[in-house]
């Protein structure tokens, strides 16, 4: 349960500080893989078919992100679903012990917004974007 509020916070955090920010600039879909072909020592294989996830990926962000206009509190629950698939797509094509250290790296970076999210909010963790 405390790794999906994790998530969660996680996906709520990358959203704020995108619409926060007027368009943060999110890494493609190829940069997130080479990252990952890096830091997890990836094959080939198995970089082409995380690319083909993470741009399904942002194409759901982007028609999401268009569909809510401006309704930012309820982008967890829509969010919550684009994350969780994405995230066991890409476990399913790693080797178990990569799998761990994917895992390791999302629950850091949800850590990592949960406690921006907290600073920039003024610690009440709340759905919707600093006013600028």
């Amino acid at each position: 349960m405390k790794k999906l509020i994790l998530v969660c916070l996680f996906t709520i955090g990358v959203s704020v500080v995108s619409f926060a920010q007027g368009g943060f600039q999110q890494k493609t879909p190829a940069e997130r893989t080479a990252d990952l072909k890096t830091s997890l020592a990836l094959n080939d294989d198995q970089a082409a078919k995380i690319t083909v996830i993470f741009t399904a990926r942002q194409k759901s962000i982007d028609s999401l992100t268009a569909a809510i206009n401006g309704d930012y509190g309820s982008i967890m629950t829509k969010m919550q679903p684009i994350t969780n698939a994405t995230t066991a797509k890409i476990k399913a094509v790693l080797t178990p012990e990569q799998a761990v250290a994917y895992q390791k790296q999302v629950d850091a970076l949800a850590e990592r917004m949960r406690q921006m999210m907290q600073q920039g909010m003024g610690g009440g963790g709340g759905t919707t974007p600093p006013k600028q």
